[in-house]
């Protein structure tokens, strides 16, 4: 038995599974395919030809703890997930997300509100995507990954499993540091190895390729390979290997 809100817009042709709950205003377009044990919460918009698999929760409004660092508006628009978008089981989509279209969110992923991702985007299995964060066209995040407040990812960036962004120079708990937040910005094409470790703050330029287990704590020049703890200049990116 499912519960759809009487003022949920529910396409005819789409499906929904068993024990699922859609909430008020929820808008599902045409071709939706919902498992079991979903919940839409209320003002999700869902593009036609999208799958939600069983277990997901989407559109779930955000309830930071006190003493959390991100500090929410009083207002939060609805979830917006765009055409021909694969969410995975068990994955978590907070309200004020916008996820592209032909994007994938892979089993047990977590994207936190006011995040923008782009279209043809992968975000794998069991990566953490926290609160403002911009995700470009075609970026694909590999699983286990953790991605924290105020990252930025432009265009055809590819991250590897397990790699760790960090947006908090403050060993401290002072007021200071909530002044002072800020996470990496991985320009357009950059490949960052597993496991690496990027510091608050970090650009790392166009083309720029992190080896495995780097510990990136200084701003990268376009095009070349760094490595190592802290990771330095190796050498530039054979030509063959740009975009």
């Amino acid at each position: 038995m499912n519960f759809i809100d009487p003022s949920a817009i529910v396409d005819e042709t789409a499906k929904v599974g068993y024990f699922s709950v859609i909430e008020k205003d929820v808008k599902i377009g045409k071709n939706v395919i919902v498992g079991n044990r979903v919940t839409i919460h209320e003002g999700t918009a869902i593009g036609d030809n999208t799958t939600i698999a069983d277990g997901a929760v989407v559109g779930k409004p955000p309830k930071p703890a006190k003493t959390s660092t991100v500090k929410l508006s009083d207002s939060i628009p609805g979830l917006e997930i765009g055409e021909e978008v694969t969410i995975g089981a068990n994955c978590v989509i907070y309200r004020g997300a916008k996820i592209g279209s032909s994007t994938l969110i892979a089993d047990l992923a977590s994207v936190r509100e006011n995040v923008e991702i782009g279209n043809f985007v992968i975000v794998g299995r069991g990566v953490t995507v926290e609160n403002f964060v911009k995700i470009g066209d075609r970026t694909k995040i590999q699983s286990n990954s953790y991605i924290t407040a105020y990252t930025t990812l432009e265009e055809q960036v590819f991250i590897a499993p397990c790699v760790t962004t960090t947006n908090d120079n403050f060993m401290g708990r002072t007021e200071e540091r909530f002044d002072k937040i800020k996470g990496a910005h991985v320009k357009k094409g950059a490949r960052v190895g597993g496991a690496s470790i990027i510091l608050p703050g970090i650009v790392v330029e166009e083309e720029t390729f992190v080896a495995a287990g780097a510990l990136v704590t200084k701003n990268t020049e376009e095009k070349t390979l760094v490595k190592g703890v802290p990771a330095k200049f190796v050498k530039m990116v054979d030509e063959r290997e740009l975009l």
